[in-house]
């Protein structure tokens, strides 16, 4: 039973990096992304990356995550010819791949190893 518990409040950690994350990159979108707010999306994608993606899910996390990577990449550059809110959408999607790209380095490294462990 302890370890059930030990295991659900590892979940929670982890969801609540996830939505904080979300939201810290949203919000940031509207200021510049200054180096403590760059510190804290990585280590909040650390944090989804080591706890919040299971076995099972690595395959679609990395595909949703290079998905998001390419067209927060793509459309950042176009977003931000849109007048006024196009520079905060650019923010924004920077905000999302600091958060998204550790995340995806960490489960891509745990699926290898899986993959290298069964050989």
């Amino acid at each position: 039973m302890a370890k059930r518990k030990k295991t659900n409040t590892i979940q929670k950690v982890g969801s609540w990096a996830f939505i904080i994350g979300v939201l810290i990159a949203i919000i940031a979108g509207f200021f510049p992304l200054s180096p403590v707010l760059t510190s804290i999306l990585i280590v909040l994608g650390l944090i989804v990356g080591f706890l919040n993606i299971t076995g099972t899910e690595t395959n679609q996390f990395l595909f949703a995550a290079l998905v998001l990577v390419v067209v927060a990449g793509v459309g950042g550059g176009l977003l931000s010819q849109i007048q006024t809110i196009g520079e905060v959408l650019k923010t924004i999607f920077a905000g999302m791949m600091t958060f998204v790209v550790p995340a995806t380095i960490v489960v891509a490294l745990k699926a290898v190893y899986v993959l290298a462990k069964d050989e």
